[in-house]
């Protein structure tokens, strides 16, 4: 049984300018151990997910319209405040995208670090900063003893990451999703930061659910792919065959993207125009105006996310017809 169940989830913000359907029908689940990756461009629906799963979406203007997401036998999205609450830190933990406005700037390291053990499992204050102590030495970061008493302002960027990566594992949590936890980092501190959720899901057995809109990172780290466009699911597989054999149109593009694949020297490949406005109502496939395999009906027909084999969906009607 999945550890995680979700099924036609729906949010919506509701602003002047009309209702935005930031996520429309999103349908997934993720095993025990298993790391799910979801990506897309930026405004296609990833964080308002996983937000969504943890019950962080502003209400209003944001609001669930449908859907559930079984954890274990409980729906977070219907759960009670209170249960949410101790699920949320305890069992499920998330790392934010921008750890300087996620950490609090008049709190100390420690304050903030020992937290979530003060409130899910009452040890004492002693005890808890003894497992913030290894916790930080666990993320690579020197110093710990002096560092734990610090300010996130005299960290650096990475180093904040590493300190927001503690917070979230510190409890030991089930499931953890990681919200583009390496953008704005270089290179090399990105690299240390995936070998370390890596090292630590071996370590801890637990599930992860990866936001990225890097395929690179994707393809190193992730067993399967969940490919989100317009507030939709597109593409669905196992990382292996979306790099292999991918069938949607729009991740066709996105690998045509990665600078890396393109010829030395060359113009790099960039997808034409923009995401739709998720404001207003469109007809058709999302994707449609971008494509160069559109036609008229794909203009017309909203496509289904239709399993083509057990493990491989996708949302194209034309491939499912077989012309591309």
């Amino acid at each position: 049984m999945p550890l995680l169940t979700v099924t036609n989830l729906r949010t919506s913000f509701h602003t002047r300018n009309g209702v935005v359907r930031a996520v429309d029908g999103a349908s997934f689940s993720i095993e025990r151990g298993e790391t799910l990756g979801i990506v897309g461009e930026s405004g296609s629906g990833k964080s308002v997910t996983c937000y969504s799963l943890m019950g962080l979406i502003p209400q209003p203007p944001g609001r669930i319209e449908d859907g559930t997401a079984l954890f274990d036998g409980t729906d977070l999205l219907h759960a009670p405040p209170a249960r949410l609450r101790a699920l949320r830190g305890k069992r499920i933990a998330m790392i934010f995208q921008d750890p300087m406005t996620s950490l609090n700037p008049y709190l100390r390291v420690s304050d903030q670090l020992i937290e979530p053990l003060l409130i899910h499992e009452k040890i004492s204050k002693a005890d808890a900063l003894a497992r913030g102590l290894a916790m930080l030495e666990a993320v690579g970061i020197n110093d710990a003893p002096r560092r734990l008493y610090q300010y996130p302002h005299e960290f650096s960027g990475g180093m904040r990451q590493r300190v927001m990566i503690a917070m979230a594992l510190i409890t030991r949590p089930e499931l953890l999703i990681a919200d583009e936890p390496t953008t704005a980092l270089d290179v090399t501190v990105q690299a240390q930061i995936l070998e370390l959720i890596r090292k630590l899901q071996r370590e801890l057995g637990m599930a992860v659910i990866f936001v990225t809109h890097d395929l690179g990172v994707v393809a190193g780290l992730c067993d399967r792919v969940q490919v989100m466009y317009a507030g939709r699911i597109v593409e669905s597989t196992d990382t292996r065959t979306l790099f292999k054999s991918p069938l949607h149109p729009y991740t066709r593009a996105l690998q045509r993207s990665i600078p890396g694949l393109q010829p030395k020297g060359g113009d790099l490949h960039t997808i034409p125009g923009l995401p739709p406005d998720l404001s207003k109502p469109f007809p058709g496939c999302a994707f449609a105006p971008r494509c160069e395999f559109a036609t008229d009906r794909c203009r017309t027909e909203t496509p289904a996310l239709v399993a083509v084999t057990p493990t491989h969906a996708h949302a194209c009607l034309r491939a499912q017809a077989g012309e591309i």
